[in-house]
C-alpha cells in the first residue's frame, strides 16, 4: 500500500522535485491531479508535469499536496 505524505514546506517540496515521486493535489476535498511530478515551485504556486507537455499551475493556498511513495 502506499504511503501520502503531505508536503508543507518549501523543504518537503524540493525533496520531491529531487526524488520525482508522483503527486496527489486535492482542491476543496476533491483530487485534481494524481501521479505528476513537481516541476518547480514559488511561494504561491506548483507546477506539475503530468505529460511530456503537460503542465500545470496550482495555486498553494487553495491546493493540499502529498507525494505518494511505493
Amino acid at each position: 500500500m502506499p504511503i501520502n505524505r503531505p508536503l508543507f514546506t518549501d523543504i518537503d517540496l524540493q525533496e520531491a522535485v529531487d526524488r520525482q515521486y508522483p503527486v496527489r493535489v486535492f482542491q476543496d476535498d476533491h483530487l485534481v491531479n494524481s501521479g505528476g511530478f513537481i516541476v518547480r515551485f514559488t511561494d504561491s504556486d506548483v507546477v506539475i508535469q503530468s505529460r511530456v507537455s503537460d503542465l500545470t499551475y496550482y495555486s498553494r493556498s487553495n491546493c493540499q499536496f502529498f507525494e505518494v511513495r511505493p
